[in-house]
């Protein structure tokens, strides 16, 4: 069977592939819009807190013999504590100051975390397995469908949706919101905002490691890893517009399957697809297609 001229498991295994990096996109982008609409601060550092992630799994592999299951908790919270270390004695000295300080502040960490790892293992990737319980591929008849990428996309929906859920629907998350508007108002209320922010940007960064350990096993890890990913989430961030949970969780999603099928039936153009999206949504809509214009 054949759509517009491509057969239908080629198709289909692009969507995969398309909803694997979508996921990716999704799971970063979100941890950037969290971080982002509370604390206001652009976190160039995303993409080198999500190597750790990936570098934290393989090292626990290699050096400790901790396995993959237990890293997609312990690496998250490792980088956690990093990004609370960041926040107390870096970011929370320049919130008042331009979007600017920030994004240059950030930048520098990610060239001081990845030069300093690169002096250590190197540019070259480092190969880590897939878990043993999700190897292989599941037959459907029409193509084999990996158990791994399944698992990726599961994975990172399930943690996506249950964030929102979280900051949409919950007191915890009210408590949030309200925290972006009025932090005087609610610290009245005898709730410690200095330490919701702190806490925010640990669970955001953390993000990141989760994303980092789920794609050990399908991007060699390396220092340099999170470089150009970390372009494309900030543009699918601004395409869904700065601070918007739901809007980065379905702009990841739907950019990574634009981004598969893009390779299928115009292979040139799929490492920009998503840039030229950007600037039609920029001169369309600025502040994003579920962003609130001010």
């Amino acid at each position: 069977m054949e759509i517009f001229g491509k057969s239908l498991p080629a198709l289909l295994s692009q969507l995969l592939l398309g909803l694997v990096n979508g996921s990716f996109y999704a799971i970063l982008s979100l941890g950037l819009a969290v971080i982002f609409g509370l604390l206001n601060v652009i976190n160039f550092a995303h993409g080198a807190l999500f190597m750790l992630g990936a570098l934290f799994t393989w090292m626990a592999m290699n050096y400790l013999g901790i396995g993959y299951w237990w890293m997609l908790l312990l690496a998250p919270l490792a980088v956690g504590l990093i990004g609370i270390v960041i926040e107390r004695t870096m970011l929370r000295w320049i919130y008042k100051l331009d979007h600017l300080y920030g994004l240059l502040l950030t930048l520098g960490l990610t060239l001081l975390i990845e030069g300093l790892l690169r002096s250590i293992y190197g540019a070259s990737g480092l190969n880590y397995d897939t878990p043993e319980l999700l190897e292989g591929a599941t037959n459907l008849g029409f193509m084999m469908l990996p158990n791994y990428r399944v698992w990726v996309v599961v994975a990172s929906i399930t943690v996506c949706l249950a964030t929102w859920y979280v900051i949409e629907k919950t007191r915890l998350g009210a408590y949030l919101r309200a925290a972006t508007e009025n932090p005087r108002l609610v610290e009245a209320f005898g709730i410690n905002v200095p330490l919701m922010v702190t806490l925010t940007y640990g669970f955001g960064v953390a993000l990141a490691a989760f994303a980092g350990v789920l794609a050990a096993p399908v991007i060699q890890v390396s220092p340099l890893m999170g470089q150009n990913l970390i372009i494309v989430v900030f543009a699918v961030v601004v395409i869904g517009g700065m601070g918007s949970i739901l809007g980065s969780i379905l702009t990841g999603l739907g950019l990574g399957v634009v981004e598969g099928f893009t390779k299928v039936f115009y292979p040139e153009a799929s490492s920009t697809v998503v840039f030229v999206i950007m600037v039609i949504v920029l001169l369309t809509r600025p502040a994003g297609l579920f962003g609130k214009e001010k």
